[in-house]
């Protein structure tokens, strides 16, 4: 195995992790139970790579980015614009209520 093996694979890794969590997102409509503040800061992180390794050519690591970009792009719509099913509030619980 050649070690550029292990770049690919690395990097389509890194590539799908957030796929899980987009497909939830898409599935529930919303992403309440992300961080604002995780979200914008790993967008910014995306781009400054993008941006940095655009010049490099290199295909393993522009592919882990772009496609996790993609999936944060999804991931960010639900967070700041969730489905209107989706837009009730992201703590609900099942107990009982005192209703007399």
């Amino acid at each position: 195995m050649s070690v550029e093996l292990f770049g690919w694979l690395g990097s389509i890794f890194f590539a799908i992790c957030a796929l899980p969590q987009a497909i939830k997102a898409f599935k529930d409509g919303h992403a309440h139970g992300i961080s604002t503040w995780y979200l914008i800061l790993w967008f910014l992180g995306e781009i400054c790579m993008i941006a940095y390794i655009w010049d490099r050519s290199d295909m393993p690591l522009m592919v882990n980015y772009v496609m996790n970009l993609g999936f944060l792009i999804v991931i960010m719509k639900y967070k700041f614009f969730p489905n209107k099913k989706g837009a009730e509030a992201p703590f609900r619980t099942n107990r009982p209520t005192n209703r007399s």
